[in-house]
């Protein structure tokens, strides 16, 4: 692991364990993320974004195994569309489990995507959890694009910025899939 990886997840891995806010980069867009078990963490992501908890977050896993240790039942079609998709796909579970109460959509779903990310991966790997990954805007204003559009009340509202992929553009957010423990399957953004 490069030098300077090692190093920005050691420091993430404080702020995370302290119920602080980190701003990183994902393998989509640029996220803010906390401890996806703290409520009161979460909290602060929905205060800083100026956003009502009742619009749903998504949080992020490392492994298909992290993957099935918060979700009450992961249904099979999930299995091969995180294997083969081309790009990063975010799955809607029913019945999340051992995640903040706040980040819990009203009807008792989540959004998780298993990140393929080498930093996301290495930091949640480290962490043992799963981290919160919403865009890193005020709610209702555009997704930044880079680094650079990130807004100064994002940027004094985090703990952490991570010092990485600073000129590197973002990539598209992430596709969006519902399955639902009735096997139905619903497209929610490609």
């Amino acid at each position: 692991m490069e030098n300077n990886i090692k190093q920005e997840i050691e420091i993430c891995l404080e702020i995370l364990k302290k119920g602080g806010l980190i701003l990183y980069p994902t393998d989509t867009v640029w996220g803010i993320g906390c401890d996806a078990t703290n409520s009161e963490a979460v909290d602060k992501i929905y205060k800083l974004k100026k956003r009502s908890d009742s619009k749903a977050m998504i949080c992020l896993v490392n492994s298909l195994r992290m993957l099935e240790q918060f979700v009450d039942q992961v249904p099979d079609a999930a299995y091969p569309i995180i294997e083969h998709s081309s790009k990063p796909t975010t799955i809607i579970y029913d019945n999340p489990l051992r995640v903040a109460n706040n980040l819990v959509a009203a009807d008792d779903t989540l959004g998780i995507r298993v990140t393929k990310d080498k930093f996301c991966e290495q930091l949640i790997y480290q962490f043992r959890k799963p981290i919160v990954s919403t865009s890193a805007n005020i709610s209702g204003g555009p997704t930044p694009n880079s680094f650079s559009q990130i807004s100064p009340e994002i940027l004094k509202g985090v703990d952490y910025v991570v010092n990485l992929h600073h000129s590197k553009n973002s990539g598209p957010p992430s596709a969006i899939i519902k399955l639902g423990n009735d096997r139905s399957v619903k497209v929610i953004r490609k």
